[in-house]
């Protein structure tokens, strides 16, 4: 078996290949076209997305081949031989603008902006989807969980319930989004990401008595040492043990950094064991619960007066659970310099035609007040349109602008310096104090304003009208 980055190529739905073949014996291959990428609906019915995945796309395509087993791999499932010889050669080579990862970002909104010759578009276009969908949906979660975990420890433990190789990707994600660290060795490996670890139940199973299972553990890491205390009995036998453990190290210069619940009242647990803790003189032995957790069961906890000081998050995190993907799409914009429009009985699922930017305005406090998209050579604009009701208006009087498409990749090659997941992080925290809190709750969140400039609006109505005449 070959690694991914040996398969770049194959990396994309079937159809996506056969169209390309179409375009090229229709001789369409060097056609310019233009596609955006944005979604259309927030997930977790939340008020924003963080925008991720970024820097792991543009590092797969400056490596988007065929090697020959790749092509005799096409030929055999039906592509014609002139075309493989097209393929031999393909790199892409086309530009790509995009906001900054760690963004926040809103429905209908290019999040990013692909140019190039069409079948170079098009052969891209599922590979872009997988990434930059998964990897937003992750780290929006893992931002929701931050957001209510304030300043405690946060840590991803999700790769055994992830789907499959995805969890690489969600474990990055997660940092990116808000976790201190990982579970996940290949992912700390791969984007040098702080990784974490105590001990199964099996550890303590495995020996005759838990208090023996805690002593041989804490002997040989008598500095990182989390205790996990539920295997039996949380208050009469594991939180005990545990504290006789702590004196035992105590006396031998070390400290128990922890104990971790995993089931039961974990409220009514951190509470209880938080008392025995600081009775025993152990008020630095720190509590960290996981079992199940999620942003909804935190801020519970947090209500319930819970003593934890920190959480590992599995499950609900690295599957994005409740929302089982992000609706980002893929839509053409503009071809051989034509501006382009898709069309729907449903109004929301009408594209914004043309080559576009987005604009954030910020007030007079610095933060977010709404994002305009406008044509890519509009300065500016003191006025923008809701995208599907023009009569709904906002001024702009007074705002400070921020475009955020940026040139990041070109010809194939990338322009923008690598950022570790905790360096994007870092400008998401910037970001995320600047979006006013009423789109941050988790029900029914404010929706963000986001419009068109009248140029934008202009154009998509005359190539709807356009559209129409041809239609009667």
């Amino acid at each position: 078996m070959q690694t991914l980055t040996q398969n770049t190529g194959l990396y994309t739905d079937f159809y996506e290949l056969t169209m390309a073949q179409a375009y090229f014996y229709s001789g369409k291959q060097n056609e310019t076209s233009t596609f955006d990428y944005f979604f259309r609906t927030n997930p977790y019915k939340g008020g924003y997305v963080v925008f991720a995945g970024l820097q792991d796309l543009l590092n797969i395509l400056s490596n988007f081949s065929y090697n020959e087993e790749n092509l005799a791999f096409l030929k055999q499932a039906g592509l014609k031989d002139e075309f493989l010889a097209y393929l031999k050669d393909f790199r892409f080579k086309g530009k790509i603008y995009s906001m900054r990862e760690g963004e926040i970002a809103f429905p209908y909104e290019p999040i990013i902006r692909i140019e190039g010759n069409m079948i170079e578009c098009l052969l891209i276009e599922t590979l872009l989807l997988n990434y930059l969908n998964f990897q937003s949906l992750i780290a929006t979660k893992a931002c929701r969980i931050r957001s209510v975990i304030d300043d405690k420890v946060f840590a991803d433990f999700g790769l055994r319930r992830a789907q499959g190789l995805g969890g690489i990707h969600a474990s990055r994600a997660a940092i990116i989004g808000g976790a201190n660290s990982t579970s996940n060795t290949y992912a700390g490996f791969n984007y040098n990401i702080p990784v974490s670890g105590t001990q199964a139940h099996a550890w303590v199973q495995s020996f005759e008595k838990e208090i023996d299972a805690f002593r041989q553990y804490a002997e040989i890491n008598p500095d990182s040492t989390v205790l996990l205390v539920d295997t039996y009995n949380t208050l009469k036998s594991g939180i005990p043990n545990a504290i006789l453990v702590a004196k035992e190290l105590e006396a031998k210069g070390h400290k128990l950094v922890g104990i971790r619940l995993d089931s039961g009242d974990l409220a009514y647990l951190s509470k209880k064991g938080r008392k025995m803790l600081d009775d025993a003189n152990l008020s630095y032995v720190q509590i960290f619960a996981s079992n199940q957790l999620n942003e909804y069961v935190i801020k519970s906890l947090n209500e319930q007066g819970a003593r934890i000081d920190g959480y590992g998050v599995g499950t609900e995190l690295v599957t994005g659970n409740d929302t089982g993907a992000l609706d980002g799409v893929y839509k053409l914009v503009e071809n051989n310099g034509k501006a382009c429009l898709k069309i729907s009985e449903n109004v929301e699922k009408m594209t914004l035609p043309g080559i576009k930017k987005v604009v954030r305005y910020f007030d007079k406090d610095g933060k977010f007040f709404r994002d305009g998209i406008l044509m890519f050579e509009e300065e500016s604009v003191d006025q923008i349109y809701h995208p599907f009701h023009s009569h709904k208006t906002t001024e702009l009087n007074g705002c400070t602008a921020e475009v955020l498409n940026q040139l990041v990749m070109d010809n194939g090659k990338v322009l923008i310096e690598e950022q570790s997941p905790n360096e994007i992080n870092t400008y998401l925290k910037k970001r995320f104090a600047q979006l006013p809190d009423e789109h941050k709750r988790f029900i029914s969140p404010h929706i963000y304003k986001v419009g068109v400039s009248e140029k934008v609006l202009n154009l998509k109505n005359e190539l709807l009208r356009g559209v129409q005449k041809k239609m009667n």
